[in-house]
């Protein structure tokens, strides 16, 4: 372990250096991700054990510098397999980014344009200036942006340099909804009832949507990532809908031609990756199970999919195969298709790009998807059969977002990390991300802070990793989603694999709430809470009663402590004593026995309640009583108080609600797209009164009652933060 050890601190040494790595390490750590977190002025070498263990061979060569037209957690991955492959690798970068984690990961690095996408990451003439400066070889576009764009390919392709994904031709036939749809038909593969047309406004929207029977999906042809996309359920819907999905296409891809489908109700989002190269050779690396999505995005995804039977999977897999050789596809690439509840599948749409939910599919098969995109550049076949590819174990991958899961299931938050702490300790743990310690979350990019991943050996296995792999993950100074991401995976229905969709909107029709403490659960916090306040409240007191101290203060030994602790709306009596580091809590007749270290230092707390292991994070603890704790995913706030202090409390005035049915606030930092409104408008209720993009979704905010337009706080191309006053009614 020792050698271990030390090949990976040289390895990581010459990584940092920009040096090719010396052949026999690259062998030794196949198996072995090297990670740099940077804390204030030292640097903390992180080894864990890596989800895939592709080979590589150094007798294969390919390119001697690559250069990644991306930014955050795929720009980081990228280079990770570059470094492994001895390849050099440039960054580009906007000045706001100019001390990002990928820019410090990369041999160099080149600023190509302030924070705005379209003036930096988007900016094609400064990325080719970039390329050419730099002599890089190749040029990997990661996924977004650039990524199936395909004037890029072809800029590149002129000064001979390789795009590292599939070629123009296929990029324009798969890239384009329309084409696609009809380049499907032709191969064969089942495709979903439609218009294969460009819409060309609302009307014909309207036309177009009656003749095929609602709902319908209205969806920008040349978009993904559920940007660009909106279900209709009638007349009023469809012309909304055309609107804002015109507006954000053009907005996100430069391009507002839209199409319209059948909506298929209640299905499953499941996903085939292939692998092609330029020898007329494709595989399908099985599956991918995408259902759990908000607003068309992904947020959970599995490999492999617990609903599909092997016969499907073939034939699933046998026509996204068909598919890929239909366009002469050469690299990775995803198929994606929708699945009803009788294992009928329908293509959707085809990404010609690595897609954000890879790492599943390198978990399951051993393969890494960006060495095989970078061979099947340089030219090389494939080194695998059809089968060669197994499923080996299961893996999940949650999306980490910087959002507030209370709002529509998650609205952009921004803000700058304070603390970071990734679960890397855990067995079968995978992180990718681009962030540390002080990085900024901003309005500019998407807020995802990393893909979390989770390998096991089954199901249950990877699932309870993932529970534990969220209970272990510090992050503070943004709003995240990690309590929505651990409420899904320990559902009923997800467990079971009863899912869809629409699983979010039907499993919290009213909106998510957070997780339901049950009786049982609801005394461990309060005991956990209480034994929180009194291990601070002996820390405290052993600090005044030491020698040293200026003001000798004795303190009499307390036998217990009797407490009323405040939960939601319910008020509690806590009787904790003391046997250290037990202390044994009766919480409304029950008693608990919690055992810790209580180290109140650590922001992560092991605590045992009579043989029941909980990892807590303590986020907040004032002088008042109030504290916060991130308990099984979700934050509670507790007001914990002594008797006396309980008993004067009463007195104390509470603090009015605010008045907000006449107001209307931001709830989500962003740029105001449209203010419909004016001073003196009549307004109903629900009627659009506002919009505002944020993270390049479009979002209409309505009027909560009817009434007359007092004020408006705002203009269009205004930045706005969360909790902004927008327009006021009288």
């Amino acid at each position: 372990m020792a050698g271990l050890w030390t090949g990976a601190a040289a390895l990581a040494t010459a990584g940092r250096r920009g040096q090719r790595w010396p052949q026999p390490l690259m062998r030794s750590v196949a198996l072995w991700t090297v990670k740099y977190v940077p804390h204030y002025s030292r640097r903390h070498l992180v080894v864990s054990r890596a989800l895939c263990s592709a080979g590589y061979d150094s007798n294969e060569k390919t390119f001697d510098k690559i250069l990644i037209a991306n930014r955050g957690e795929i720009a980081c991955r990228v280079i990770k397999t570059c470094k492994k492959m001895g390849i050099k690798t440039v960054a580009i970068h906007s000045d706001v980014d100019a001390s990002s984690v990928h820019v410090k990961m990369a041999d160099e690095a080149v600023c190509v344009g302030p924070a705005p996408t379209g003036k930096s990451y988007l900016n094609m003439d400064a990325i080719m200036d970039a390329v050419r400066n730099s002599g890089a070889q190749a040029v990997h576009p990661g996924y977004g942006f650039l990524s199936e764009n395909k004037e890029f390919a072809k800029r590149l392709a002129a000064e001979d340099v390789i795009f590292i994904g599939p070629d123009t031709h296929a990029i324009q036939a798969m890239g384009d909804k329309i084409e696609s749809k009809l380049l499907a038909k032709k191969a064969k593969v089942n495709t979903i009832p439609g218009f294969d047309g460009v819409v060309k406004d609302a009307d014909e929207a309207v036309r177009i949507a009656r003749e095929i029977g609602y709902p319908v999906m209205i969806k920008a042809s040349a978009g993904g990532g559920g940007k660009g996309m909106r279900i209709a359920w009638d007349d009023e819907e469809t012309r909304d809908g055309f609107r804002f999905s015109s507006q954000e296409a053009a907005s996100s891809f430069g391009d507002d031609r839209l199409l319209i489908e059948k909506f298929i109700d209640n299905p499953r989002h499941i996903e085939i990756q292939v692998l092609g190269d330029k020898h007329g050779n494709a595989l399908w690396l099985n599956e991918r199970e995408c259902s759990i999505q908000r607003r068309n995005q992904k947020v959970v995804e599995e490999a492999p999919s617990i609903f599909l039977d092997s016969e499907t999977r073939r034939a699933m897999g046998e026509q996204a195969v068909a598919l890929a050789k239909a366009v002469n596809y050469s690299s990775a690439g995803t198929v994606e298709f929708l699945v009803d509840s009788e294992k009928n599948f329908y293509f959707l749409e085809m990404n010609t790009r690595l897609q954000v939910e890879h790492p599943v599919t390198e978990c399951i098969t051993g393969l890494d998807l960006v060495q095989e995109m970078i061979r099947v550049a340089k030219g090389y076949p494939l080194r695998h059969k059809q089968a060669d590819i197994p499923i080996n174990g299961w893996a999940v991958e949650c999306r980490v977002y910087a959002e507030d899961p209370y709002k529509s299931f998650g609205l952009p938050s921004i803000g700058r990390l304070s603390q970071y702490e990734e679960p890397m300790c855990l067995p079968g743990v995978r992180v990718d991300s681009g962030i540390q310690p002080g990085s900024d979350i901003s309005i500019y990019y998407d807020p995802m802070i990393s893909k979390l991943i989770t390998y096991g050996s089954d199901r249950t296995e990877a699932l309870k990793r993932m529970e534990d792999a969220l209970d272990n993950y510090v992050i503070r100074g943004v709003t995240h989603n990690i309590a929505l991401l651990r409420e899904v995976i320990i559902n009923s229905r997800f467990i079971e694999g009863d899912i869809n969709t629409k699983f979010l909107s039907d499993v919290y029709p009213d909106g998510f709430k957070g997780h339901q403490l049950t009786e049982t659960e609801r005394n461990q916090f309060l005991a956990i809470a209480s034994s929180l306040f009194v291990a601070s409240q002996l820390r405290a007191q052993h600090f005044q009663d030491h020698e040293n101290s200026r003001v000798p203060i004795v303190k009499p030994q307390v036998a217990s402590w009797e407490l009323s602790v405040k939960l939601h709306d319910g008020i509690h009596t806590v009787v904790v004593s003391s046997s250290w580091p037990t202390f044994s809590v009766e919480v409304d007749g029950s008693k608990l026995n919690v055992t810790s270290t209580w180290n109140l230092a650590s922001p992560l707390l092991s605590v045992n309640i009579d043989g029941t292991q909980r990892t807590i994070q303590c986020l907040s603890r004032e002088a008042g009583g109030n504290m916060s704790i991130q308990f099984l995913g979700t934050v509670y706030k507790v007001r914990i108080l002594t008797k006396l202090a309980a008993e004067l409390n009463k007195f104390m005035l509470e603090k009015a609600a605010e008045d907000t049915s006449s107001i209307l606030r931001s709830p989500m930092p962003g740029v105001v797209v449209a203010i419909p409104v004016k001073p003196g408008d009549l307004v109903a209720e629900g009627q659009e009164i506002c919009v505002i993009e944020a993270m390049k979704m479009q979002n209409s905010m309505t009027a909560g009652k009817t009434g007359k337009v007092k004020s408006v706080h705002c203009k269009a191309g205004d930045t706005v933060g969360e909790g902004d006053l927008l327009v006021e009614l009288e």
